[in-house]
């Protein structure tokens, strides 16, 4: 299953797995990649520039498949050095760089000199129209069913992905909402080249998250998310728990975002990964939840959906057209 994104990434399978702070670590990417699909290693999940140098090179050791590396423009109380990032992603001959968050334009001229082909994920088609105009050579339109930062405009994808199609000229790839080979299908049908998932290959055996949240994930339902910092415009979709909820209460209040604050840490956030307590901090996961029943391998994963996406092509679609 060829598509314009396979042929500019290198990639056999038209998947690609997003960038998930905390998450996105070499072990996950390896098994990503080299089921043929984009593993992509989340630059600000290690604590140093040189600790994401060290992260590449370790990665380096375990594929020699193409990957991404994600680096995530967002506000924050303490400054981060994007710069310094950046800088050691093109040091280590990282070629493909998924950007997020802010407008990446600042950092277009070293990207781009570097020969990396730079994937931008955003919640509007004009923003991915603008990221196009910086000249971005992929764009991932990110829907509301996401996890994570949904943005503000709380567009489904069935709607966002065709109308993103429509204004850029460069390939999409289709976030938000995916786990399945009918998804597939239908991200092409909507004119996407391929489709991101990030719950979907949290839940997979070697993401590294404690058995406790992949068996949540199984169990959960579409229903089983909250929407936080609607309030702050920093809208963010979470596990529904007790936590999530009290925040939301506390936003109907009019809590602040000092107030706010420690409940969100994103420490705590980390810990659930790493202990397993649901309600021990926030953690973000998609409405896609929903239909996931497994916690298979990778490779299994990635096989599963493509042969699904080409069985639904080949029976189900090629019927209606006779």
């Amino acid at each position: 299953m060829q598509t314009a994104i396979t042929k500019m990434l290198g990639i056999e399978h038209p998947i690609v797995q997003g960038g998930m702070q905390w998450i996105g670590r070499a072990e996950l990417v390896a098994a990503v990649s080299n089921a043929g699909a984009l593993g992509t290693l989340t630059a600000l999940t290690q604590p140093s520039p040189e600790a994401l140098r060290l992260e590449i090179a370790r990665l380096r050791e375990m594929t020699d498949k193409p990957f991404a590396v994600n680096l995530t423009f967002l506000p924050t109380l303490k400054p981060v050095p994007y710069d310094e990032y950046r800088d050691a992603i093109i040091d280590s001959g990282v070629k493909i760089v998924e950007t997020a968050g802010n407008n990446p334009a600042a950092h277009m001229p070293a990207l781009k000199a570097a020969g990396i082909t730079v994937i931008h994920k955003c919640t509007t088609a004009r923003h991915a129209l603008k990221a196009q105009q910086i000249g971005v050579d992929i764009v991932s339109i990110d829907g509301f069913e996401c996890a994570g930062h949904v943005g503000e405009d709380d567009i489904p994808g069935l709607i966002l992905i065709p109308a993103t199609v429509a204004k850029v000229t460069i390939p999409v790839i289709a976030s938000g909402g995916f786990g399945d080979g009918r998804g597939l299908v239908a991200a092409l049908a909507l004119g996407a080249e391929g489709i991101n998932m990030g719950t979907r290959f949290m839940c997979t055996k070697e993401a590294p998250v404690h058995e406790n949240i992949k068996r949540a994930i199984v169990s959960n339902t579409e229903n089983d998310t909250s929407l936080i910092l609607r309030s702050l415009r920093n809208s963010s979709r979470v596990a529904r728990t007790e936590l999530s909820e009290s925040i939301v209460d506390m936003e109907k209040s009019g809590a602040t975002i000092q107030e706010i604050g420690p409940k969100v840490a994103g420490a705590k956030g980390r810990a659930v990964y790493e202990n397993g307590d649901v309600e021990g901090g926030i953690w973000t996961v998609g409405m896609v939840q929903g239909l996931i029943n497994d916690i298979p391998s990778c490779a299994e994963l990635v096989h599963r959906i493509v042969l699904d996406a080409e069985k639904i092509i080949q029976t189900r679609l090629a019927a209606f057209a006779h």
